[in-house]
């Protein structure tokens, strides 16, 4: 099989994720051809072809030359993606991740495509589309447009997809979510901690990734007043859009006085530097609110490094696999009261995590076999 790859985003959990799956895809025997940004990095011994002609949205300017050009980047790119299955007689196109903005504008290509035999399929990372852009009714005639031309649609967690209109060609499948392979920490447990300015001896919590509102951290400062012992570290970029800065969290530390128990470390965080932040660390935060209903990549890094969690969210792959593995506390979303007492019980009754079973029955080679078979 030839498949053509679409990622466009360079940076975050779903090209972490590309990364991973076309590594896998490119292991089973697959001739993989990634269409990606100049800034995408492929891991190290992947044998995928890789064509980086696709382009990255402006992230500085004004607010309006910003979405305008992110409008235009998403236009731009489904051209370029129109001229390679023609050019390179691709009929097997997998997008790395489903979306919908601006669909009504651009499906119609893919579209064709697909009436002349083009199997599209799609990693839908997140199944519930409750973010809007615009009039309602755009929102949902862009999500119906999104799922228009996919035979394909693979998941983390049993649902029925919401595609507005009848999709009978749509085929959903449930894929496991692999773990990923970072790179090792380089710095001892001890020495990591002396530079990031952490206690060698106290409990540490690690909040990773981005730094956004649904992510609960201003709740995990208000539960810290509870733990004098506990200390936090803050790793990742602050998430833009009407997101609260880090430097709210900064000053709300400040205010409840644990100011000095935080560590913050605010940017895009290298590969090389997060094995580092791992190993400086007790437990890692997935402490989502009820509106989060996907997989979360930075559980299965914590896995990579063995390092249990504290996690709330709504229903989803999340809860799935945290509660069916013992993977770490889970925690009602939202809820200061619960957050406080799942803090508690990790600390003097913490879970016994399945760590092998777990990467025994979620790998990325299970993965690709799974979407080579339903892309065949």
């Amino acid at each position: 099989m030839r498949l053509l790859y679409f990622s466009p985003l360079s940076f975050g959990g779903i090209a972490d994720y590309a990364r991973a799956q076309a590594a896998a895809l490119c292991e089973a025997g697959t001739e993989v051809t990634l269409l990606v940004t100049p800034d995408f990095q492929t891991l190290p011994g992947a044998k995928c072809k890789v064509a980086r002609v696709l382009r990255e949205p402006p992230r500085h300017g004004a607010r309006l030359a910003r979405k305008l050009g992110y409008c235009r980047t998403i236009l731009q790119n489904i051209a370029t993606l129109d001229r390679h299955i023609r050019e390179g007689k691709f009929d097997r196109v997998l997008f790395g991740s489903y979306a919908e903005y601006l669909a009504p504008l651009w499906a119609s290509k893919l579209e064709r495509h697909a009436r002349n035999g083009v199997v599209f399929g799609a990693v839908v990372h997140d199944p519930v589309r409750d973010f809007v852009l615009g009039p309602h009714w755009w929102h949902r005639r862009s999500i119906a447009r999104g799922y228009s031309f996919l035979r394909e649609a693979f998941v983390h967690e049993p649902i029925t997809l919401d595609t507005v209109r009848p999709m009978p060609r749509l085929r959903t499948t449930v894929i496991p979510h692999g773990v990923y392979e970072i790179s090792p920490a380089l710095l001892t447990r001890e020495t990591a901690r002396e530079q990031l300015g952490l206690p060698h001896n106290a409990p540490v919590m690690l909040a990773f990734g981005h730094i956004r509102d649904g992510k609960n951290l201003d709740l995990v400062l208000r539960a810290m007043q509870q733990f004098p012992e506990v200390h936090l570290l803050v790793a990742g970029a602050a998430q833009s859009g009407g997101q609260k800065p880090a430097a709210f969290y900064q000053n709300l530390a400040r205010e409840l006085g644990v100011a000095g128990r935080c560590g913050w470390k605010i940017g895009h965080i290298p590969a090389s530097d997060s094995g580092n932040l791992f190993t400086a660390s007790d437990v890692v935060l997935l402490t989502y609110s009820r509106a989060f209903r996907s997989a979360s990549g930075v559980l299965n890094t914590a896995i990579f490094f063995r390092k249990p969690c504290i996690a709330s969210g709504g229903e989803g792959n999340l809860r799935t696999m945290v509660n069916q593995y013992d993977l770490g506390v889970w925690v009602d979303p939202d809820d200061p009261d619960a957050l406080v007492r799942g803090i508690d019980r990790w600390l003097h009754a913490p879970p016994n995590p399945r760590w092998e079973e777990y990467c025994r029955e979620n790998s990325w080679q299970r993965n690709a076999k799974i979407v080579l078979r339903q892309m065949k």
